[in-house]
């Protein structure tokens, strides 16, 4: 039994399977051919896990993964249909635009909450969530009909982690890996519906920090996107 379970933490350990989850809001219609949509720069944080499960935060991985993530967003098939306008949000200062930028982040959160996770809202059927009528506010700065946001947290384990998983595992303790997840929204902004999320959790062949894994990792993200 304890070799068997040291197998599954080296297994764990070599490869993870990467999942991803759509939800749509029928209702909405998708973007029309020669829309235009506006590429939110990826908002990326990862960090090391250590063996003692202390996460450092690693400026260096985070900017990797943050610019290999917006180029293959911007190359990427589904939006070249579309025209597309980029927007980095440290060069924004209108306090509006800001505004809504924060607003995304915690909408988006609260859908990964209460879509996805154990919770739900007993008065909220289906997928309905907006940014408000305020949205407009980035269509006019930015002539934009849509919004792309991408918002992405994570670690990665450290050998010295990865070697004391082993050994738990020796042992019948589970000690938790360090993963990644992203997830990526559609706003229209003309209404500030959100009309597509889709979340993603990093697997092998997916790291974010290598040019070829982005790659994969924006696939994931992109998969039966409405573009």
């Amino acid at each position: 039994m304890l070799r068997f379970t040291a197998l599954v933490a080296c297994l764990l350990l070599a490869a993870c399977t990467t999942t991803n989850t759509r939800l749509a809001d029928k209702t909405q219609t998708r973007p029309a051919a020669g829309s235009r949509i506006l590429i939110v720069q990826p908002d990326i944080e990862l960090s090391l896990l250590t063996a003692t499960g202390i996460s450092e935060a690693r400026a260096d991985w985070s900017k990797e993964a943050r610019d290999n993530l917006k180029r293959e967003l911007k190359a990427a098939p589904a939006l070249k249909s579309h025209t597309f306008r980029e927007l980095d949000p440290a060069s924004v200062e209108d306090p509006r635009s800001l505004q809504l930028l924060r607003l995304h982040e915690a909408v988006g959160n609260s859908i990964q909450a209460f879509n996805y996770g154990v919770y739900s809202l007993p008065t909220k059927k289906g997928f309905d969530w907006t940014l408000g009528s305020g949205a407009t506010t980035l269509a006019q700065a930015y002539d934009a009909d849509f919004a792309l946001f991408t918002y992405g947290r994570g670690a990665y384990s450290s050998g010295g982690r990865k070697v004391a998983m082993v050994g738990a595992a020796l042992l019948g303790v589970a000690i938790p890996m360090a993963t990644q997840q992203a997830f990526t929204s559609l706003v229209d902004l003309r209404t500030g519906k959100i009309v597509w999320f889709n979340v993603a959790v990093a697997g092998s062949g997916s790291d974010m920090r290598s040019p070829e894994g982005a790659k994969a990792f924006a696939a994931a993200l992109l998969k039966d996107a409405p573009l």
